[in-house]
């Protein structure tokens, strides 16, 4: 007989763990399952990792309450979940006179949703906060609320705490049909068939899809392609706050912003586009993006980008969160059109979710739940006293694999092997950062594989890029690999 899940959530972005780890505070069995081959994979691994203070959203929507409850979540949950976060304030700059009445809508808006501490600034007060401005600014939005994620490691957190707490993720399963059934739905995967009570549709840019399958109310969702660069570490004092331009109907515009990490990103733009799968750069869209980019700051160091990326928001007709139980399918709540500032949104987004999940299935607490969780141990972050001590106990963290980023082979060897552990190159760079720094894995990337390879017991030939068919040693190269490694077990036995 086939195990009936109290909950089972589709997709393990950021959405989707962050209704994970709420709903593992109760006594139930839930589910999360993700196509891809790791956590962390769609939408929520390619954005500008920017907390928004909350004054785009417009006053009253679903949109400005839960960006604002999201910022507020945040500090306290990085210190909880234990992930890069920081309070660095955000600037909208206003280039034209003309702007100056969109700037002060903003500012309305923004007191009219709960923002705290929000100014105006003239020319000369903008400049003495950020001096790298454009010379044409002439009035700046000022928030001190704004901050800046690093959004892989808010999305893992939540992931592993919600696993570590007794959620079940079900990796490699893609959702290919779900049936209305008289205990709930059946849902139809590439790894079998899943029976659940209650299903929460966290899907990103295809919530729509199975929103479509058991409603008749349809929905739309656009991918939306933002365009993005990411300059080098020894820029990264070209702006300490994140410096937005004024918005259009396509979203934000272009920002500069710090990283956690100590880069500078630029970007998006917003290229709706047919394919949901469509996160390939193009020319047209860099070109785009660094000619917007250099209105906003003086010099801007475009010659320093290290590397460009696409990622897709979920755009929704109505340019509004979709969050609630469909009135024609009872059980079934969409988490959908989770744009910007969904990232910002997340924590709160699970907390409403949770609560309609649980109202539904009138849940109780459990006795324990462990609201804490402990990152990959970062040993730059220690005295030199410490780290010697550290590498004497666990010498792994004396081998320096990532020489960009000065990732050790210990921080690596944690990414493999806690909760919902890395099993591709992606999964580590996510993790720890290897291969993100200026050489692009150019250098690490062999000793990375032999790593993964080693410590999951199988062969190099088989470790991926990325899960699936994304091999990096193929044809002569494998075979030349797997004999190697046969004649390596050999001379070991």
């Amino acid at each position: 007989m086939k195990m009936m899940y109290d909950v089972v959530i589709i997709g393990a972005g950021v959405s989707g763990s962050a209704v994970a780890r709420e709903l593992a505070r109760y006594q139930l069995a839930v589910c999360v399952v993700e196509k891809e081959e790791d956590i962390c994979c769609g939408t929520s691994k390619a954005n500008s990792g920017i907390v928004h203070a909350g004054y785009d959203a417009k006053p009253g929507s679903l949109m400005a309450k839960l960006n604002v409850k999201g910022n507020q979540m945040m500090e306290n949950l990085s210190r909880q979940l234990d992930f890069p976060y920081k309070q660095n304030g955000s600037l909208v700059v206003c280039m034209e006179v003309e702007g100056k009445p969109r700037l002060m809508e903003l500012y309305e808006q923004g007191i009219a949703n709960g923002v705290k501490d929000l100014c105006i600034l003239n020319r000369e007060e903008a400049l003495q906060i950020e001096p790298n401005l454009s010379d044409t600014v002439v009035a700046a939005l000022y928030a001190p609320t704004g901050g800046i994620v690093c959004p892989f490691g808010l999305n893992i957190a939540l992931a592993e705490n919600a696993a570590e707490n007794g959620v079940e993720f079900r990796l490699n399963t893609e959702v290919v049909d779900i049936q209305k059934t008289e205990q709930g739905y059946q849902i139809h995967t590439t790894q079998g068939d899943i029976q659940t009570k209650v299903v929460v549709n966290a899907a990103g840019v295809y919530a729509d899809k199975f929103h479509n399958m058991v409603s008749e109310d349809k929905i739309h969702i656009t991918a939306r392609r933002g365009d993005y660069c990411l300059l080098d570490k020894s820029v990264g004092n070209l702006v300490e706050h994140t410096v937005f331009q004024l918005p259009n109907q396509f979203g934000k515009g272009v920002l500069i912003a710090p990283t956690v990490h100590g880069n500078i990103i630029v970007g998006p733009t917003a290229i709706d586009v047919e394919d949901k799968e469509g996160t390939n750069t193009t020319q047209e869209g860099i070109q785009r993006l660094v000619g917007r980019a250099g209105s906003s700051v003086k010099d801007l160091p475009i010659r320093q980008v290290i590397t460009s990326f696409a990622g897709l928001r979920a755009h929704e007709d109505g340019h509004e969160f979709i969050i609630e139980e469909l009135a024609d399918a009872k059980g079934f709540i969409d988490c959908a059109g989770i744009e910007s500032p969904g990232l910002t949104s997340a924590p709160a987004i699970g907390v409403m979710a949770a609560e309609i999940v649980c109202e539904i299935l009138n849940a109780k607490e459990k006795d324990s739940f462990t609201e804490t969780r402990k990152g990959i141990l970062d040993p730059k972050q220690l005295s030199m006293e410490e780290r010697n001590a550290l590498i004497r106990k666990h010498p792994a963290y004396g081998n320096i694999v990532c020489r960009c980023e000065m990732i050790t082979e210990g921080e690596i060897l944690d990414a493999i092997h806690r909760p919902l552990g890395a099993k591709s190159l992606d999964g580590i760079k996510r993790r720890t950062r290897t291969g993100m720094g200026r050489c692009q894995a150019g250098f690490c990337s062999p000793k990375t594989i032999e790593i993964l390879a080693r410590e999951l017991g199988v062969s190099e030939s088989e470790i991926t890029k990325a899960g699936g068919s994304s091999k990096l040693i193929v044809g002569r190269n494998k075979d030349m690999y797997d004999r190697s490694e046969q004649k390596e077990r050999q001379d070991l036995a």
